[in-house]
């Protein structure tokens, strides 16, 4: 199988099955997965008109996970269940940080959320790396490890703490209504 081809399949796949978890199957054919990953059966769908030719690339892909050591079969009493293997929940952990970005709402509702972490010196590369995703996320640097945005990002600093293996002592959010000085953020960010 050709991954060039296939890897948006495949990072669906893997990004599906982490936020689902074991997928269980009481059929043989892998287009199970279509109905328990609804995102990956309309992507087969929009991508690959002919039938065959998506069942084709759904085994190619199946077999690729399976044959990297990403996903795991498991056969209990009849009843397949496919699941993430560690290094399948290392990638697809990845992915999800690939993928992330912070919803904008239409209004600004008038409070920064501020991101402050502390991360040893010996953990330096953990450091640069989140320093880089909170970067590439649009947060504003106030500080060497303070951060400022203007929009809620809970759910996405939970799941930078979860991939980076930090906790709540490491990284936290702090919501205020007010920024000293704050002229600087507001154009920024285009805010009024």
């Amino acid at each position: 199988m050709h991954i060039a081809k296939n890897k948006d399949l495949a990072k669906l796949i893997l990004k599906g099955l982490l936020i689902t978890g074991a997928v269980a199957v009481a059929s043989t054919s892998p287009m199970f997965v279509s109905l328990a990953l609804p995102k990956v059966k309309k992507y087969l769908a929009y991508k690959i008109k002919n039938r065959k030719k998506r069942e084709k690339r759904f085994y190619n892909t199946f077999y690729y996970l399976k044959k990297n050591d990403l996903i795991n079969f498991e056969n209990h009493g009849g009843q397949i269940y496919i699941s993430l293997t560690k290094e399948g929940k290392k990638r697809a952990g990845k992915y999800q940080i690939d993928d992330l970005e912070i919803k904008k709402p239409d209004k600004w509702d008038g409070y920064w959320r501020i991101l402050i972490f502390d991360i040893k010196d010996k953990e330096k590369l953990k450091r640069e790396a989140l320093r880089g995703k909170i970067k590439e996320l649009g947060l504003f640097q106030l500080q060497k490890s303070v951060w400022v945005y203007p929009y809620e990002f809970q759910k996405e600093v939970k799941l930078l703490r979860s991939f980076f293996g930090l906790n709540q002592e490491e990284m936290e959010i702090i919501t205020a209504n007010r920024i000293e000085n704050d002229k600087k953020l507001r154009a920024h960010f285009h805010l009024a």
